[in-house]
């Protein structure tokens, strides 16, 4: 008998179980990838985000012996209401018994009850989360190539490139406030960001709402590098590395943008090859950058792969479509 226990106060045997899980359970599935360590995952766990919320479920069996885990994540800013993501993962050794299908029975209770319209879940390519998604009515709504790349042999020749009437700036953590509504404005072209056939909503950023997500990798102890493009009164494009609490050797990417009106100049490349110098100088024992990239969006790939990004493995995401209550 499995039972679905909900978690209202993750306890340090609590994320202990998780980690367990999780670890096992990458390891099972992605053997070439490095584990999640357990500060990493109780990091996850117990720091709050500030535009969504977290319901987190342990699956535990009669021995009382956590076999499975499941977090549901509800986005609360307005464009993303209707939408939650799952994130679940099952014991390799007690995998097709029933925990998944528990576990995702209870999400699913949950985010109907939270309004929501869509679910959304990330599996490893190719891997046994295709076959549990599509047996379950899930559709593929996109998929994503991970791409890594070796630092120290990176080609970063674009960082010197002349770009005339635009500059280069940098900042580890929280946007400087002179920069933070132009960084706001930035970030909202990631609107347009290719997302397949996912019923993701969009974003709004404000100054307030970028400095917020600064201080949530902050409390989780990660280490946040963003390199960006001024130009013509506006921000007109930037890049973002994040080092996770307790990484030793993988940084992993996170947004790139060029504004639409600045487009057409090369300043994706730019920031990136300024970033990987960066990061040799700043951060040496960091070895490799692991980013995705949506299959269809060829201009981000043509520019990853001169910097020297190679192909490592595929995501798929998957949504279910939930019925309104």
């Amino acid at each position: 008998m499995i039972s679905a226990v909900p978690l209202t106060h993750v306890s340090t045997e609590d994320a202990a179980a998780w980690h367990a899980v999780v670890a096992a359970s990458v390891a099972g599935d992605l053997p070439g990838e490095p584990r999640p360590t357990f500060e990493q995952i109780h990091a996850q766990l117990t720091v709050a985000g500030r535009d969504n919320r977290r319901l987190l479920w342990q699956a535990t069996a009669t021995d009382g012996a956590v076999v499975g885990v499941a977090g549901l994540r509800l986005f609360t800013s307005d464009g993303q209401k209707h939408l939650a993501e799952l994130e679940l993962h099952v014991a390799p050794d007690r995998r097709r018994s029933g925990v998944g299908s528990h576990l995702l029975a209870t999400a699913v209770e949950a985010a109907q009850a939270e309004q929501r319209r869509s679910l959304i879940a990330a599996v490893a390519g190719d891997g046994p989360g295709d076959a549990f998604c599509a047996e379950r009515d899930f559709r593929r709504v996109l998929a994503l190539d991970h791409l890594l790349l070796d630092v120290a042999r990176a080609d970063d020749a674009a960082a010197g490139a002349e770009h005339p009437g635009y500059e280069l700036a940098g900042w580890t953590g929280t946007v400087p406030d002179d920069l933070a509504e132009a960084f706001a404005a930035a970030k909202n072209a990631m609107n347009d960001m290719p997302t397949g056939d996912m019923d993701y909503g969009s974003q709004n950023w404000t100054a307030d709402r970028v400095r917020a997500m600064a201080e949530v990798l902050a409390d989780r102890g990660d280490v946040l590098l963003t390199t960006a493009a001024l130009g013509k009164g506006e921000m007109a494009g930037y890049t973002e590395i994040v080092i996770r609490a307790g990484e030793t050797r993988r940084a992993l990417q996170y947004d790139t943008v060029v504004v639409p009106a600045h487009r057409g100049h090369g300043l994706g490349l730019w920031v990136k090859a300024e970033m990987v110098r960066r990061l040799r100088a700043e951060h040496p024992a960091i070895v490799e950058i692991e980013t995705d990239n949506a299959q269809d969006n060829t201009h981000m790939l043509a520019v990853n792969r001169q910097l020297g990004f190679r192909f490592h493995r595929s995501t798929h995401t998957y949504q279910l479509d939930l019925p309104a209550t």
